[in-house]
């Protein structure tokens, strides 16, 4: 079910962001979430996919990430896809915020995991997107690699 790390358990992934992007820099951020929130987040209920970290008034925003209502609260449950702040030193926002504006970078979602303490962390990377045909290579070199894994298998 949900992957253990040294910081904690992981929740979520988002799995075409290795696909679509080089990452060159992670940072873990905390979340503003709202109570109802935390508790689907620990429940598993939220999806990556196609999220995305938006500059917007020297702040970064979690934009267009799903975490499902929680049932119990229904009443209480925000619109499941609201920004959400991002919680980093004004330094590593600076930082990521330059580099965003710089033509071909992006700031990516990689994974949501609640820390030691239970606390809700995302990894976010800097990120360049990949062209087409490096997309191939990638998949090509991956499955070349199974063949020969198989193959070295096959010889023990």
């Amino acid at each position: 079910m949900a992957k253990k790390t040294e910081s904690g358990r992981v929740v979520a992934t988002n799995p075409k962001a290795y696909h679509d992007y080089h990452i060159e820099e992670t940072y873990e951020a905390g979340i503003a979430l709202t109570g109802s929130e935390i508790k689907s987040v620990r429940a598993g209920k939220i999806s990556l996919r196609e999220g995305y970290v938006l500059p917007r008034d020297g702040e970064l925003w979690l934009m267009n990430v799903h975490i499902a209502p929680y049932e119990p609260a229904a009443r209480d449950n925000p619109d499941p896809r609201r920004p959400r702040k991002l919680l980093l030193h004004r330094h590593e926002i600076n930082r990521l915020i330059g580099k965003a504006q710089e033509k071909g970078y992006t700031i990516v979602p990689l994974k949501v995991y609640l820390n030691a303490r239970g606390l809700a962390k995302v990894e976010i990377a800097l990120a360049k997107g990949k062209k087409q045909y490096e997309k191939r290579r990638a998949i090509a070199e991956r499955e070349a690699r199974r063949e020969i894994e198989r193959a070295m298998k096959g010889v023990e």
